[in-house]
């Protein structure tokens, strides 16, 4: 069984990008609800894993929409945490460099980033990913994940969903991922999963479940984990 993951930093701590109330809402109840559903939906068929990164792939080979929805969900949504922090941090050297050579600096990132994000149909994420030591920002469809691209590191993911920013922003898109980018990015996880890239680190992993046994194999789709 897997646990809702604790918030790296205060529920009030974001604001005035992101409130209290946002955050609540956000965490508290859609983050919950996907971890609760995945819950349920493994205890359904049986099946038992320490890792959602295994749910996921699995899910997605097995073409278990619910499943996968909800499990992808669940694994974007504690990646998305802690991509921000309340205190101001820098990007390292060599990630420095890195964005240099693919964007031209920081600030051809920024503006890459936001308009990709803002230009992004419908819900979804936009991530800044590296594979192969190029760096490259993309985005993903509702709940699907850069995390289960093989090759692929994510080193920065914002949500683009609605119920990110609703509260705070309305329907000003733009202003969001602007006030994102600028204020809360987590810049020192960032430069941490750049490290894990070439071998210098560890790269994030979502927290094992209770559960510690050998994943099963998900059936094929069925009434009960039909797309929802």
């Amino acid at each position: 069984m897997f646990t809702l993951p604790d918030l790296p930093y205060r529920y009030d701590a974001l604001s005035p990008v992101l409130s209290e109330a946002t955050l609540r809402t956000h965490h508290a109840k859609h983050h919950r609800h996907y971890i609760e559903v995945t819950n349920a939906l493994l205890a359904r068929t049986g099946t038992h894993t320490s890792s959602l990164e295994d749910v996921v792939e699995e899910a997605g080979r097995r073409n278990a929409r619910k499943l996968f929805n909800n499990a992808a969900q669940a694994l974007n949504h504690a990646f998305y945490w802690e991509c921000m922090t309340p205190g101001r941090t820098r990007p390292s050297q060599q990630l420095s460099l890195a964005v240099t050579r693919a964007f031209g600096g920081l600030p051809d990132l920024r503006r890459r980033f936001v308009e990709d994000g803002l230009n992004h149909f419908g819900s979804g994420w936009i991530w800044l990913t590296i594979r192969q030591g190029k760096l490259q920002v993309m985005t993903t469809h509702d709940g699907d994940t850069a995390m289960r691209i093989p090759g692929l590191v994510p080193l920065l993911v914002c949500d683009l969903w609605e119920h990110a920013y609703y509260l705070d922003h309305r329907s000003d898109r733009a202003a969001y991922l602007a006030g994102w980018w600028d204020e809360l990015v987590n810049w020192a996880f960032v430069s941490r999963q750049h490290e894990a890239s070439v071998g210098m680190a560890s790269a994030w992993t979502h927290p094992k479940s209770i559960a510690s046994e050998r994943l099963s194999p998900i059936p094929t789709p069925s009434a009960a984990l039909s797309p929802s």
